[in-house]
Formats: C-alpha cells, sequence, structure tokens
C-alpha cells in the first residue's frame, strides 16, 4: 500500500524545502546586531508559499484516492500547523512531513475489538454488506477462520439468494472451515434464512451468526429496502461494510449509501495489498465516521490484518 502515493510526498516534501531554503534570507539591522550578514537561522512559512505548496499536495491526495471530505480536514490541521509560524531551516522538511504525518494520524480512527464484543453476547450476530465483486464473502470466511482460531463457533447465513452461485461459494468455505451453514433456495426471502440461521445459533448455543447479503449496487433504492428487512428480522449486534480498497472514493459512496438504509457500524477494506495509492485507508473512516476494523491482504483466510492506525502512518512515511 501506498507506493505512488510514498514517492510523490517525498519529491514534494523535498522540493518545498528547498524552495523555501532559497528564498531570500533576512539579513539582521546593525541595531539589533553587533555583527551585519547574520542569515536567520529560522524561517516563517507565509500563507502565499503554504497555498502553493498544498496546491500540489492536494493533487496528489486526489490522484491517490484521498477523498475531499479529508483533504478539507488536511489543509486545516496543516495550516493552523505550519503557517506563520518560525520553523528551523535544518528542521524544515522534517517539520512539514511531521506535520502532515499528524493531520492524516487525525483521519483514522482506532478500530474496536471484534472478539471482546462478541464474547459479551450469545450469539452475537453480524450482517455484512457490499456491493458484487467487493470480496464480500470471502471476508465473511476469514472472519470466521478468525473467530474459529479463538474458540469462537459460527454459523454462516447464505442470504444472498440473488446471484448465481453465491450459495454454493459460501458453501465451499463452510465445508473446508467445518462451519455450519444455513441456506434456502435460490429467490427466497433472505430475511427468513437470517432468521433461521439466528435460530439455529440459539438451539445449539453457538457463539456468532454471520450473515452473506447479496452485493447490491447502491444506487439500487428497491434492493436496498431487502437490506432494511434483513436488519429488521435479524437484529444484528454489528453491521459490516465491505469495499475494495483500490476503488477510491466509490468506496467512500458506498458506506454512505449503505449507512443510510441500514446503518453500518465498522468497515473491512479488501485488496489492500495491491493498492499502491492508499487513500481510501486513510480517507473512508473520517469521512464516515466508522472505523475500519481489517484490511484484507492476500488470498488465503490468515490474510485479515487488524488495522493499525500506527502501522498506517508509519508505512505511509516510512
Amino acid at each position: 500500500m501506498f507506493k505512488l502515493f510514498k514517492k510523490k510526498l517525498k519529491n514534494l516534501f523535498k522540493k518545498t524545502s528547498e524552495e523555501i531554503q532559497e528564498e531570500k534570507p533576512e539579513v539582521t539591522k546593525p541595531k539589533e546586531k553587533k555583527v551585519l550578514g547574520i542569515f536567520k537561522t529560522t524561517v516563517k512559512l507565509e500563507e502565499k508559499t503554504f497555498n502553493k505548496f498544498f496546491k500540489e499536495l492536494e493533487e496528489i491526495l486526489i490522484e491517490n484516492n484521498t477523498a475531499i471530505e479529508a483533504i478539507d480536514i488536511i489543509k486545516k490541521e496543516l495550516k493552523e500547523k505550519l503557517v506563520d509560524k518560525e520553523i528551523k531551516r535544518s528542521e524544515l522538511e522534517k517539520t512539514i512531513k511531521e506535520s502532515l504525518k499528524e493531520a492524516i494520524e487525525t483521519l483514522l480512527l482506532e478500530p474496536f475489538n471484534l472478539i471482546d464484543k462478541i464474547k459479551g453476547k450469545k450469539p452475537y450476530t453480524i450482517v455484512f454488506f457490499g456491493i458484487n465483486g467487493s470480496g464480500k464473502t470471502t471476508t465473511i470466511a476469514r472472519i470466521a477462520w478468525l473467530l474459529k482460531q479463538k474458540g469462537i463457533a459460527s454459523v454462516f447465513a447464505a442470504s444472498d439468494t440473488f446471484r448465481a452461485a453465491s450459495i454454493e461459494q459460501l458453501e465451499k468455505h463452510s465445508e473446508k472451515l467445518g462451519i455450519k451453514m444455513i441456506k434456502h433456495k435460490y429467490g427466497a426471502d433472505p430475511a427468513a434464512v437470517a432468521f433461521d440461521a439466528v435460530a439455529h445459533a440459539k438451539a445449539h448455543h453457538l457463539d456468532t451468526v454471520l450473515i452473506d447479503t447479496a452485493g447490491r449496487i447502491h444506487t439500487k433504492t428497491d434492493l436496498l429496502k431487502e437490506m432494511e428487512k434483513i436488519v429488521r428480522v435479524a437484529k444484528p449486534d454489528l453491521k459490516i461494510f465491505v469495499a475494495e480498497s483500490i476503488t477510491g472514493n466509490d468506496a467512500v459512496e458506498q458506506v454512505k449509501r449503505f449507512d443510510k438504509a441500514v446503518g453500518i457500524d465498522a468497515i473491512i477494506l479488501t485488496k489492500a495489498d495491491v493498492d499502491e495509492r492508499g487513500g481510501t485507508a486513510i480517507s473512508v473512516s473520517k469521512v464516515t465516521n466508522r472505523p475500519i476494523l481489517f484490511l484484507g491482504t492476500g488470498q488465503e483466510y490468515k490474510d485479515l490484518e487488524i488495522f493499525d492506525k500506527k502501522k498506517i502512518i508509519e508505512s505511509l512515511f516510512s
């Protein structure tokens, strides 16, 4: 993640620092100093210079899939930290870099501990939303694998009764992981499947219910209403939206739309390992006010990484 982002940021830091350093230094007046011609060891970053720097930074942020709302927050934070502040010439590049680092860090929300939440109730019901191709079903299987490693028993609900082969896809994971799956026929009421899965979990004293849903296009209002019914019937404890990291601002808009329809509690970003831009990861959380819980980073069940804001920041600025 951040391969393209990091390269452009480094170039911008260096360029901006050099331009400011090359500005004509102030010379002390005779009445202020006994020796003439002593250069000031500090510079003041004026608003004009800041605006020039931020214009280039903004282009980099947009190119790397950062949401406009997030860019506005970064600008405000940076302006407060840099404009009209005395900065040591020797630490100019470092100061700009650290200020941006702190500004971006304010965009990242701390994720809650999923395991702790699950242990607080039985059965703990989680419903997963996301559009087609986001890796939602595979993500559900990865969550199930993770929970199984912690001794937490799950049941799958195949509530995607719309997309061809969706039930079979989840069933393959069910068989491979040794996890029970509740299913109906294609075309059946998705909410009824979810209801039966919750009932099964209660009857068999299982810890969690993981509900798959159809990958609805987020602009289809009638299909979103079906998601609303699943929520009313299953009464989930947690609603997770699964989105591709590489889709950029589309992911932000998807989360907003689903949140308005059914209420989203958290986000999982897939394909983070092939996302060379990374803007989605640093902006979707703040813009939607929902934490990112995990990043999908590979093809195997174990390739689900807990979202760590410190690790993300270090990765971007290393």
